[in-house]
């Protein structure tokens, strides 16, 4: 078949490529260990269920508006005014199933051929996967270990020009978990100030934070609220990855664009998840914090574990659920060990070049997995390493 030229600049999320080839690797009666994919290995908190259920038995199960109910609209407007400190209504936000749609109709809505947008690489694979699908120019913005993985403002400066129309930004940052300093935040602003662009914030690991992290969003800048959209949603923070719900916070221009492509593509958010969402936000946190305490406690374990392999080197990451260790010394390239661990040791993880070009020399490995497998996934590892 003849596909049109977009299809071509698709790339694809690697995470569910592994998935696949461990499960049929399962299959065939091989033990595996999943350290692979991005989603927390908790239930979600039953108030958030049993909410959505009675849900459905009230009958929420039909249409519902495009944007989200006000209800929801509200609720979410109400939490991101508390935890960024700046002021935002229903008309400012539009859910939509996932938070991933978010970076979709936002990069269609403001990009073109002859754009370019700046992106973090290492980074999450459909920053850079719909830039190219739009047919705007995609900037890498490199995430050195030197520089604790954050932004270099002198690198990021000369990426600047008059062709700039986007900018993304992601802290906690996935695949490295590390957050940017508020400083560098700010001087990232002083440079966008009077340029004629937009930033993507996202935000979507903001309440998965260790020690002394503290979430900073660029919105919080004047003159930045009206200029930056806001991505987060439930799927890590309350562990409903298979909610698909999410959502972005952005000014009220923008807002029914981005409603009008929910329209197109997906006519509206399912009912009675809303309802589950809803409950989410406003109800009791305390499964949260468990969540957060325990990663911590996996963090700790997987970064010192992984630091006692030979020609490894893993920093600590200050939120989300990934480590990122440096394997140059093992003197395999990324995919290769990737391949490597999988088929001989029974360790699932990513190559970091599924996050881009300056993931080379770099695996990934998320520890939303119990302290057992990842004790054992680091002593299969050694085994094969050496």
């Amino acid at each position: 078949m003849k596909f049109a030229d977009g299809i071509y600049r698709l790339g694809t999320e690697t995470a569910f490529e592994v998935l696949a080839k461990a499960k049929a690797l399962e299959a065939e009666g091989k033990s595996i260990i999943h350290l692979q994919i991005g989603e927390p290995d908790f239930p979600t908190p039953k108030n958030i269920c049993d909410a959505a259920v009675r849900s459905i038995q009230a009958g929420d199960t039909h249409y519902s508006p495009a944007a989200g109910t006000m209800e929801m609209r509200k609720v979410i407007a109400d939490y991101v005014t508390k935890t960024r400190g700046v002021e935002f209504t229903p008309e400012n936000v539009v859910m939509t199933p996932g938070a991933k749609p978010i970076m979709f109709f936002t990069i269609l809505a403001l990009l073109q051929k002859g754009d370019e947008a700046i992106y973090p690489n290492p980074g999450f694979p459909i920053y850079e996967s719909m830039i190219d699908f739009v047919g705007a120019k995609a900037v890498p913005m490199p995430l050195l270990q030197e520089n604790n993985f954050s932004i270099d403002i002198k690198g990021f400066e000369k990426l600047v020009t008059d062709k700039t129309k986007f900018v993304i930004i992601n802290s906690p940052g996935n695949p490295t978990g590390k957050t940017i300093p508020q400083s560098v935040i700010e001087e990232m602003a002083e440079i966008l100030r009077n340029r004629d662009c937009m930033i993507l914030s996202d935000e979507i690991y903001s309440r998965i934070l260790y020690d002394a992290a503290k979430p900073y969003s660029i919105t919080k800048i004047k003159g930045f609220k009206d200029r930056t959209i806001i991505l987060d949603g439930f799927s890590k923070t309350y562990a409903m990855t298979g909610w698909r719900a999410g959502y972005g916070v952005m000014n009220t221009e923008l807002a029914p664009v981005i409603a009008k492509l929910m329209v197109n593509s997906n006519s509206c958010n399912n009912a009675f998840v809303q309802k589950g969402c809803i409950e989410a936000l406003t109800g009791p946190q305390d499964a949260v914090d468990k969540i957060v305490a325990e990663f911590d406690r996996r963090r700790k374990i997987i970064v010192e574990g992984l630091n006692t392999i030979k020609g490894f080197n893993c920093s600590t990451p200050d939120g989300a659920f990934y480590a990122f260790p440096n394997i140059t010394g093992t003197g395999f390239k990324s995919k290769e060990l990737a391949d490597k661990l999988l088929y001989e040791a029974g360790v699932a993880c990513l190559s970091g070049t599924s996050f881009g070009a300056y993931g080379e020399g770099y695996l990934r490995f998320s520890y939303a997995n119990s302290v057992e497998n990842i004790n054992e996934a680091i002593k299969r590892i050694k085994t094969v390493i050496n």
